[in-house]
This record gives structure tokens, C-alpha cells and sequence, in this order.
């Protein structure tokens, strides 16, 4: 994808689709979403992370940086491969993810459909999968092993279990790969299907002329594959406790900061092995989408370094990040990047000059636009072209909902500089970000059917509640979708002919 050019797309996570089965999937609504977006002249569909969730069912604290997300495994076409029969479906909730409910019940069908297959799969499919396995391998032999061992566990974190595989001793992983055979190979069929789905529905999208955009989180979760397999790369103690943890320092809208609690790495251990840790984890996220926001990119020009032992953020300092080497090194491997960088926080000299150095356009948020006066970097007429507008992203408020809480300044100056008012305040910010010079431009589903608060998808620093908003078909009717077509082809981000100008 060539991010000079002027686009525009959608921000919806895929366990936000509608669906049967309790969420969103790579299933048929995924390809009638696409479907959606074409006839909007949408060329873009951003997703948040796709790997695996963690703890809150985040996906940005996932037990892989590897991984996909087994939970985003469509049924429908396992059922159509005979591996499984079409199941009897709960009363799930259609307008929001439980996942408490929802995720034992999808694991049972994905063991039961991993059966099928290795009962009845016929000669190609078992080729099919031999090879992907092999192919993999790097990263599959691990994470399979690493499910494996804390199924039975219940999910006890890795540095709990018994001496042996904790400490990765070659005779215990030896034993534990005969012992969990069975179990490893499940692992192993629901990625290979979670790889399968995403690379078809990739292709489909592509075939319409829209460009999926992935999400990369900085870190990794401290109880996840890529710790357990490499601890090396982290800074752990002899037990491997975290030594020192990332966060953010503490601001005006919050005292304590953020401690995020996710291992570090060891910038120079990674440094003698040519980040080769990183070609690889962007190599794979390339396979799987067009372009790709890498979260917290001010991380690596400088990190905030929060001792392990410290209960907040307010004991810390900045480190130095690995910088310009390693994008020179992942460039060199994989050739040009098509990376969005999240520089959104608290930006220094260093961030902006590694960003334009990487040549990666960063990220203007409108909502924030406004608390300021008229030379705000956030506001419209002062973006460069390098760069991705939006309206608000998953960890905003929507439009509306931030309409309604706004001070009286905020409304009026809003008011004043789009020409707008609580009727039509989505409709405004999605305008002014199309016709920005910004040459990509993505607004959340949320914010082009012109919902409260109560569509918010995340609130930071809030456990629980989050990551589960779904939307209904019969929610989005052809308005929204003519609306932004307008829009779209009006600001040359789209087909000219969705104007349907008289002659």
C-alpha cells in the first residue's frame, strides 16, 4: 500500500462484527464488512491487534506476538470442510462479547472441529498443513508448546511451572512434546485455520481495492511465549521476575502514571543478533495485512523504565531506545515498511526525528484539537501530509460521546471551526479529517453511524467492560454509507463517480 496517497478507511475490530456464534469472526459478516466498505469508497479497514487476548481480554497484553487470536476462528467453513458439524448455538448476546461465556464454548467447537480433521481430513488438507506447520516452525514449535503445557495448568503464568520447563532444560521440553502430543497438535490446526481465514479474507479485500491495516503493540505480555521461549531478551532475574517494567510517567491526568507492567527488552542483546527477533514479528504481521500502526512508537527512541518492585509509575527514568538501527536492519531484510506510527503522548525532539527519519507518517486525533487555541498541532490546517487523521481512536470517546462531555469553550470552538453542532458534530470531524492534506484519513465505525458513549469501545486505565462492543446490520441502513461515499469522493480519497453529479 502506498501510504503517499490520499485514502480513507474505517476502524473496526473484528470481534465487533456481527455473527452467530458470540463475536466477531473471520465469517461470512467479515466479507459482507468489506462488501460495506466498497460501497462506501472506503480503501482501508483497520483492525486492533489480532493475536491472542490477555488479561481484561485486551488485545494488546496477548500471550504471543506471534500468534493469532483463536477466538477470531470462524466456524462456518470448518463445518463446511465436514471437520465439524454445525453446532447448536447458545443465546449469546448480539450487541457486546461476554467472554466468559463465549470463549469455553468456542474452544469446544475448535477441539471438536481439530477431531474431525485429523479423523477425516483428506490427503491434500493434511499436505496443506505438514507444510504450513513446517513453514512456521520458528515461532509455531514454541508457542504450541507453551499452550500445551499451561492447558491443563489452567493458565498458570510459565514461570511457575515445574524447574525443567521453566528453565526450558531440552530434556524436559523433549518429554513434554511426547507427553502433550495431542494437545500441540490442536494448537498447531487452529493456527494454521486462523491463517488460512485472515489470508482469504485479506484477499478478498484486496480483490475490492481495500487495504487491510493491522495494530502492533511495542511490548509483550511478561506471561507469553515469546518471554518463556527467550528470556534472554528481557530484563529478568535469576527467577525471571521482571527486574524493570514499561509505563508512562505521571502527567496531569494522572499523578501516578501508567505502570503497565510488561518486560523490557535488552535493546543491546537484541542489537547483536541484528533485531532479528523484530524482522521476524514484522515479517509475519506483514503477511497478514497491507500496513501496519505500530503502538507506542515513541518507544523506540526513548523508554520509561519503572522498577519491577514499584506499585505506580512515579520511581522511574528514560532510557534510550534502540532507534534508527533497528528499522535500518528490519528494512533491510524486508524492504520498505509501510508503518503508521502511533506518536501520540508525551513527544519529544528525538520521536518526531526518528518518525520522519523511518519516513513513517504518525497519527492527529481531532477530539484533541480544541482544549487549546487556534495553532494546536492537532488541529486540521496544521497537519502535514504525512500523516493519518482521525476523529478518535479505540481508546477515545466517540465523537458524540465526546460532544456531550465537552466544556462550553470546546463546543464553541468546535462549533465555530466546523460549522457544526450536536446534530451533526460526526458527520463535521469525518469531514474535516477527509479534506484534510493528511494523505490517509480512518474514522471508527462507531463515529460514522454517529453513536454515544455507550458504543465506546475502550476507556484506559478501566478493568473491565472493555474490548466487547459489537455492531447489528440493521444499525448502519444505506445512509451512512452514501453519506461517506460523498465525502470520500468529494475529498479524492475515493471513486469521483460516488458524487453522481448531474451531467
Amino acid at each position: 500500500m502506498n501510504l503517499n496517497q490520499r485514502a480513507s478507511g474505517v476502524l473496526l475490530h473484528i470481534t465487533s462484527l456481527p455473527g452467530p456464534h458470540g463475536m466477531g469472526d473471520f465469517g461470512p459478516d467479515a466479507y459482507r464488512f468489506v462488501d460495506w466498505l466498497q460501497s462506501a469508497g472506503q480503501s482501508i479497514w483497520q483492525l486492533l491487534p489480532t493475536t491472542p487476548i490477555g488479561p481484561g481480554d485486551s488485545p494488546y497484553q496477548g500471550v504471543s506476538a506471534f500468534a493469532g487470536s483463536q477466538w477470531m476462528v470462524a466456524l462456518e467453513p470448518l463445518v463446511a470442510k465436514g471437520w465439524l458439524a454445525a453446532p447448536a448455538v447458545p443465546d449469546f448476546d448480539a450487541r457486546h462479547v461476554d467472554y466468559g461465556r463465549v470463549t469455553p464454548w468456542r474452544e469446544q467447537q475448535l477441539r471438536a472441529a481439530a477431531a474431525g480433521f485429523f479423523e477425516r481430513a483428506t490427503d491434500a488438507d493434511r499436505q496443506a498443513f505438514a507444510a504450513w506447520c513446517l513453514a512456521q516452525q520458528s515461532w509455531l514449535d514454541d508457542y504450541t508448546l507453551f499452550m500445551a503445557i499451561r492447558s491443563p495448568l489452567n493458565g498458570q503464568p510459565w514461570w511457575t511451572w515445574e524447574d525443567g520447563l521453566k528453565r526450558r532444560d531440552p530434556k524436559a521440553l523433549a518429554t513434554a512434546r511426547k507427553q502433550y502430543a495431542g494437545e500441540i497438535a490442536f494448537w498447531q490446526f487452529v493456527q494454521w485455520q486462523f491463517d488460512e481465514q485472515i489470508g482469504a479474507l485479506k484477499a478478498y479485500a484486496n480483490a475490492r481495492g481495500v487495504h487491510i491495516m493491522g495494530d502492533l503493540p511495542i511490548f509483550v505480555a511478561h506471561d507469553s511465549a515469546d518471554c518463556w521461549s527467550r528470556p534472554d531478551l528481557y530484563y529478568l532475574d535469576d527467577d525471571f521476575q521482571t527486574t524493570v517494567v514499561a509505563g508512562v510517567p505521571p502527567d496531569d491526568l494522572g499523578p501516578l502514571g501508567q505502570r503497565w507492567g510488561n518486560p523490557l527488552y535488552r535493546w543491546d542483546r537484541m542489537a547483536a543478533e541484528n533485531y532479528a527477533w523484530w524482522t521476524a514479528r514484522v515479517k509475519r504481521a506483514l503477511s497478514q495485512a497491507d500496513v501496519f500502526r505500530i503502538d507506542h512508537f515513541r518507544g523506540f527512541a526513548g523508554y520509561y523504565e519503572i522498577p519491577g518492585d514499584s506499585p505506580d509509575a512515579k520511581r522511574g527514568e528514560w532510557k534510550t531506545g534502540p532507534g534508527m538501527a533497528l528499522f535500518e536492519a528490519i528494512k533491510a531484510a524486508l524492504g520498505e515498511l509501510p508503518i503508521v506510527a502511533e506518536d501520540l503522548g508525551f513527544i519529544t525532539d528525538d520521536v518526531h526525528e526518528l518518525r520522519d527519519g523511518c519516513g513513517f507518517p504518525g497519527m492527529k486525533i481531532l477530539q484533541f484539537a480544541f482544549g487549546a487555541e487556534g495553532d494546536h498541532e492537532f488541529l486540521p490546517h496544521m497537519w502535514p501530509r504525512a500523516a493519518v487523521a482521525y476523529t478518535g481512536t479505540h481508546d477515545n470517546d466517540t465523537v458524540r460521546g465526546w460532544w456531550n462531555q465537552a466544556s462550553p469553550r470546546e463546543r464553541a470552538f468546535v462549533g465555530s471551526y466546523l460549522a457544526c453542532g450536536e446534530h451533526d458534530i460526526h458527520w463535521a470531524m469525518i469531514r474535516a479529517c477527509a479534506n484534510s492534506v493528511a494523505n490517509m484519513a480512518v474514522y471508527p465505525l462507531q463515529d460514522v453511524l454517529g453513536f454515544d458513549s455507550a458504543h465506546r469501545m475502550n476507556v484506559p486505565g478501566v478493568l473491565g467492560g472493555n474490548w466487547g462492543w459489537r455492531f447489528q446490520w440493521d444499525w448502519v441502513g444505506s445512509e451512512p454509507a452514501r453519506v461517506l461515499g460523498l465525502i470520500t469522493a468529494a475529498s479524492g480519497r475515493g471513486p469521483f463517480e460516488l458524487l453522481k453529479l448531474p451531467c
